[in-house]
């Protein structure tokens, strides 16, 4: 009886204490007062308020061309996210199960990928491939890499030898032990990694796009840089932020607390 008491206090989510509620909404609220508070006393040009700012996202999400560069920039972010999703689980895989090639992966690859400038990615994509899609995937592609070559690497790491050994004596087929065994195994690190991904994509496309881009909303950036046009700035700015924080509480949040209740439970 105690024991499952035990184990249902482990399981079960913690309840969100109300004072660290009431500290974050506090905090958001004296954030956006003192945005208002100083948008009144420098230039529009500086600083737009939050009303215009709020309008300007309005009219950014009814504009079927801002539309349209919105869903460009989302498709390099998923594509990037993709390739450097399956290009690092093929890497960790072949550093982990083929010891030759280990000192190459994770000794010099991943540390040359993870120490090299994303603006340095970014300038050679423009070199090689010009001012198109392809550069800003490229270069987003190379930046996120990383990310998931470490994490499923580790995972690897940390697989069950126990389950491995019981799934070798339960079958000889490689690929029913990898999706019965292994990929349940390493699920926790693979969403890590989709989920570092998905955050440090949404910083990194926009200034590939700003720089590298002929679309997207990197763009559209540029552009209102360019006519000094404040307020469409600050909104480019506030809605990417929206989306990955929505993206964040809404979709990655839910997945991840159910991934830690499932694991708790063993």
């Amino acid at each position: 009886m105690n024991d499952a008491r035990i184990e249902a206090t482990a399981t079960s989510p913690r309840p969100r204490p109300a004072g660290a509620t009431a500290v974050a909404h506090v905090f958001t609220l004296a954030a956006l007062l003192a945005w208002w508070g100083y948008s009144r006393i420098v230039p529009d040009y500086q600083l737009p308020g939050p009303r215009p700012v709020l309008r300007r996202i309005g009219s950014f999400l009814t504009d079927s061309n801002e539309l349209t560069q919105l869903g460009l920039s989302l498709f390099h972010v998923c594509a990037a996210m993709a390739i450097a999703f399956v290009v690092g689980c093929v890497l960790a895989a072949l550093a982990h199960y083929i010891r030759p090639l280990r000192l190459l992966i994770e000794g010099r690859l991943t540390p040359f990928l993870n120490a090299f400038s994303g603006i340095g990615w970014l300038f050679l994509a423009i070199l090689w491939f010009g001012l198109n899609d392809v550069t800003v995937i490229f270069a987003v592609t190379l930046i996120l890499l990383p990310f998931t070559i470490i994490n499923v690497g580790a995972g690897l790491q940390e697989l069950d030898r126990d389950l491995l050994e019981l799934g070798h004596s339960l079958t000889r087929n490689p690929i029913r032990r990898t999706l019965k065994i292994v990929v349940p195994l390493l699920t926790p690190y693979l969403f890590a990694a989709l989920r570092t991904s998905f955050g440090v994509s949404w910083k990194v496309v926009l200034t590939a796009e700003l720089f590298g881009g002929n679309g997207g909303v990197g763009y559209l950036l540029n552009v209102a840089r360019q006519e000094f046009d404040t307020e469409t700035i600050f909104a480019i700015i506030a809605f990417i932020l929206m989306f990955v924080v929505v993206a964040e509480v809404v979709f990655f949040r839910p997945i991840q607390r159910r991934l830690d209740r499932r694991f708790a439970r063993g």
